[in-house]
């Protein structure tokens, strides 16, 4: 449970840095240290936004091949940035890829629309493979 609420913290975290930049790095750590989760909790969260913030440029590049139809500007706010963080976690190999996109399938259903589960799943599904970690993978990381 640990993972998946440090997981709703980067996900806010980032779609703040996503929306103002690196200018509000310091008020986006200071709204995570305040959060009412554990110490672990927000160690973890601070973990995932800065591994998923640095490797931005590089989980866009795998989304923009994977997310078909679509140009990343345009996706939604929320959308874009699941995808970063999952994809993130894939290619640190944090966590088994199924755990990833399930998590990544469960901030969809919580914070975006209705459609977002199934294009989230294909679009990681996708990125999963083409990093040679197929969904089904179960080996374990230090995230899960």
């Amino acid at each position: 449970m640990s993972a998946r609420r440090a997981r709703r913290l980067a996900l806010q975290a980032l779609c703040c840095l996503d929306v103002q930049g690196e200018k509000v790095r310091d008020l986006v750590a200071g709204f995570v240290d305040d959060s009412s989760e554990s110490p672990e909790t927000i160690a973890q969260a601070h973990r995932l936004i800065e591994r998923a913030w640095q490797d931005r440029l590089v989980c866009d590049d795998l989304l923009a091949r994977h997310a078909r139809h679509w140009e990343l500007p345009r996706l939604a706010l929320v959308d874009r940035n699941i995808l970063r963080l999952a994809t993130s976690e894939l290619r640190g190999r944090t966590a088994p890829p199924k755990a990833v996109i399930t998590e990544a399938l469960a901030l969809a259903r919580e914070f975006s629309s209705a459609e977002s589960p199934r294009f989230v799943n294909g679009v990681l599904d996708a990125i999963a493979k083409e990093l040679g970690r197929d969904a089904g993978d179960t080996r374990d990381g230090d995230i899960g």
